[in-house]
């Protein structure tokens, strides 16, 4: 075999029937409550309930702690298939995934978080994330609360602005600094369980979409957490190998999901206009293609960051380059901007029976809920952290197979 084909990454692994099918069911849920998750900006709690009971909330724990050890294409095909049905739904379960992904990859070497994974195996317990702060907003790698340790407890308090389904969460990690006198940027990640905490609500989620994620804002506070909670890697590492690629990829794939959805009503009514019309070809029936082949090209970004995450994983020193981290930044802020065109052109195609709401092809849900997409982290934010990286790595070969 030559050296270039040796080069060539083996294609994702799909997820098996059996999988897909637990998913289904899932999504079928989902569905049915979508449309009342969003009016009432509640909880998707019947497709949380659903995720439950096919135990999918702890399949990314390794089988020795009584997971499934799923892969992050697995996960992807999850939040694909929950995101066409409810992106709400779809979205919790990403975010769901990103912590348990930090817990999997840097828990093992403590045997506090070990437990929790066997817990969160058997008892599917839902973990949220609390990583903004009054003062800091969206910038995850710097804190202003800290942990303050008392012998071999702690106690902790963070005024976190976001803190998605926080208030129907098992567990939440927690970013702060080190010490009382570190660096913003000198930060670890705590694992709180829901009876160490108070959560004192400071602001509620009244946005255009995506409300079913139910991210208000809280006052997190927490006394005599053991210190073993704490995860004993720094977070600046935990950030870049598991946050930095589990998060683009996952995030993508729920707005894929919702792309997908907006592309398959479209082509629905496309069809439909052509049976009423035998002989002729709709209007919109060139805008379909226009949008399919959009949704193959973000498809195919999506399975490149699978690939390129699949090559690097066990590699911490690659999951933590440059160039990867430049990678993995392309494909959110490429699958991001795309799927907020997608949703348009299918709207464009549909028209106003896509504009009103109660129709068989309404797509005002998927619209508002896509354009959070490249607001969740700003993309102008990940512009300029990207643009500050090509400024210290030096050049590498592009080629075609890589």
């Amino acid at each position: 075999m030559s050296a270039l084909a040796k080069r060539v990454p083996p294609e994702p692994v799909l997820a098996p029937p059996a999988f897909a099918e637990r998913i289904r069911r899932v999504a079928q849920v989902a569905a049915l409550h979508a449309d009342a998750v969003d009016r009432e900006g509640r909880f998707p709690a019947e497709a949380v309930a659903a995720l439950r009971e096919e135990r999918l909330l702890g399949i990314q724990i390794p089988e020795a702690f009584g997971g499934e050890g799923a892969d992050m294409s697995r996960l992807a095909e999850a939040c694909l298939g929950l995101g066409q049905a409810c992106a709400a739904t779809g979205m919790v379960f990403a975010m769901h995934q990103i912590k348990v992904a930090s817990l999997v990859t840097h828990g093992g070497e403590s045997a506090w978080h070990c437990a929790l994974m066997q817990r969160v195996a058997e008892r599917q317990l839902l973990v949220a994330s609390a990583t903004t702060e009054g003062g800091i907003g969206g910038d995850l790698r710097n804190s202003l609360c800290a942990v303050e340790a008392e012998g071999d407890a702690f106690a902790f308090r963070k005024d976190a602005t976001v803190i998605s389904y926080g208030a129907h969460a098992d567990v939440i990690l927690a970013t702060g600094r080190r010490h009382p006198d570190a660096a913003s940027s000198d930060q670890v990640l705590v694992a709180l369980t829901a009876d160490q905490i108070t959560l004192e609500r400071t602001s509620r989620w009244d946005t255009l979409g995506m409300r079913g994620t139910c991210s208000d804002g809280f006052l997190l506070a927490a006394r005599d957490v053991p210190i073993a909670q704490i995860l004993p890697k720094p977070f600046a590492e935990i950030a870049a190998q598991s946050m930095l690629a589990s998060s683009h990829l996952l995030w993508s794939s729920v707005w894929f999901g919702i792309a997908s959805h907006a592309v398959d009503r479209a082509r629905t009514f496309v069809q439909a206009e052509a049976r009423r019309r035998p002989g002729t070809v709709p209007p919109g029936a060139l805008r379909l293609a226009e949008a399919t082949s959009a949704l193959q090209a973000m498809k195919g970004t999506i399975q490149g960051g699978l690939r390129h995450y699949a090559e690097a994983l066990g590699a911490p020193d690659l999951l933590g380059s440059i160039g990867f981290a430049v990678a993995l930044n392309n494909v959110k802020t490429t699958a991001s901007t795309a799927a907020v065109a997608i949703v348009q052109l299918a709207l464009g195609i549909v028209g106003i029976a896509g504009y009103k709401n109660g129709t068989p092809f309404s797509l005002g849900r998927a619209l508002r809920d896509v354009m959070s997409a490249p607001l969740m982290i700003s993309n102008d934010r990940i512009h300029s952290n990207t643009a500050n990286l090509l400024l210290v790595q030096k050049g590498n070969g592009q080629f075609l197979s890589a």
